[in-house]
């Protein structure tokens, strides 16, 4: 689920797809505890911080939000172009900052997005736990529409009604033939 924002991928099990959900979870909590440890030590470190006690608290008690976590009040109903404090200037279709507090807002903003994914592609993993419990059968292609590199759909097709693989192995072999020139 390589970093495409779309994409439709054929798995031949339902294991398969599972082992691929867990890299991503990995990857993503790997990402999620990076930029967690930055924004701490950004925090303790951080000049803004001992001038806007208020903010600082604020900031801490966001960072301590577990993976799983709800988002927090101050948060929700916010639309993405409103910016989370007066530090921001619109431009054009994205916001800069200058300041300490805005990179730890951005770090902030980065790890609730990162633990909203590992939430969603955990679900899906659960799932297709529950989908295998089933015992669908060995002779399945899973056909998997994935979005934001989260599987949504899945269209389960018999390995017998490969005629169209045919025809497209057939297509690319005409395709790659090459002249000889003399």
């Amino acid at each position: 689920m390589e970093n495409v924002g779309t994409e439709i991928r054929s798995f031949y099990s339902i294991k398969e797809i599972s082992e691929a959900l867990e890299g991503e979870i990995e990857q993503y909590k790997s990402v999620a505890d990076e930029y967690s440890q930055w924004l701490g030590t950004f925090l303790r470190d951080s000049k803004a911080m001992q001038e806007n006690e208020e903010w600082a608290k604020k900031m801490t008690a966001l960072q301590k939000m577990k993976p799983k976590g709800k988002p927090t009040p101050s948060k929700e109903g916010k639309s993405k172009k409103t910016s989370t404090s007066a530090e921001w200037v619109q431009f054009k279709e994205i916001q800069l900052s200058s300041t300490e507090q805005g990179e730890a807002e951005i770090l902030f903003d980065a790890i609730e997005e990162l633990n909203k994914k590992i939430e969603q592609l955990e679900k899906v993993k659960n799932s297709l736990a529950e989908l295998e419990k089933l015992g669908l059968g060995k002779n399945i292609i899973y056909i998997t529409y994935i979005h934001d590199g989260v599987p949504e759909k899945i269209v389960l097709r018999h390995k017998k009604d490969q005629e169209f693989e045919k025809k497209f192995q057939y297509i690319a072999d005409f395709s790659v033939s090459r002249e000889v020139e003399i």
